[in-house]
């Protein structure tokens, strides 16, 4: 499965504005939000924020998942955010949180969605492929590595 059929150049932001974990969502929201995937911006808006505060997405090493199945999605969407100076995500490492991957799916894409999940936090396991990501000088460089997942 390439992930790149999830997310397109469009949907990858290397300069997210956002100070707050509350905001880096909306922002990141935003930016799905130009998918012709998503029906429902506010909608998605509130799914993810419901997910989030069951615990934290910020699985640590400067990585977070935030994500949601919801109506808001006629399919699989990914969005990918960067941010150089990090943002406090509530992070299971207490640190700060530099690569963001939203995921939203439709309700009835069980596995699709735990696929998508699985081979992102494999991918963002080795530091390498970590650093790749903050060295990234264009969305075309970020759709391939995580197309390279294997």
């Amino acid at each position: 499965m390439k992930l790149s059929k999830f997310c397109d150049e469009t949907l990858i932001s290397f300069a997210l504005k956002s100070k707050t974990k509350d905001d880096v969502i909306e922002e990141l929201v935003d930016l799905v939000s130009s998918s012709n995937m998503v029906k429902d911006r506010d909608q998605l808006l509130a799914d993810i924020r419901e997910r989030e505060e069951l615990v934290t997405t910020g699985v640590g090493y400067g990585v977070a998942f935030p994500h949601a199945k919801t109506k808001a999605v006629k399919g699989i969407v990914i969005a990918h955010g960067r941010s150089e100076e990090g943002i406090d995500f509530d992070a299971m490492d207490h640190k700060p949180v530099n690569l963001f991957f939203l995921i939203a799916a439709p309700e009835d894409a069980i596995g699709a969605h735990l696929n998508v999940m699985a081979r992102l936090s494999y991918l963002m396991k080795s530091e390498e492929n970590r650093q790749k990501l903050m060295q990234a000088g264009s969305p075309g460089d970020v759709l391939a590595l995580i197309d390279n997942v294997e």
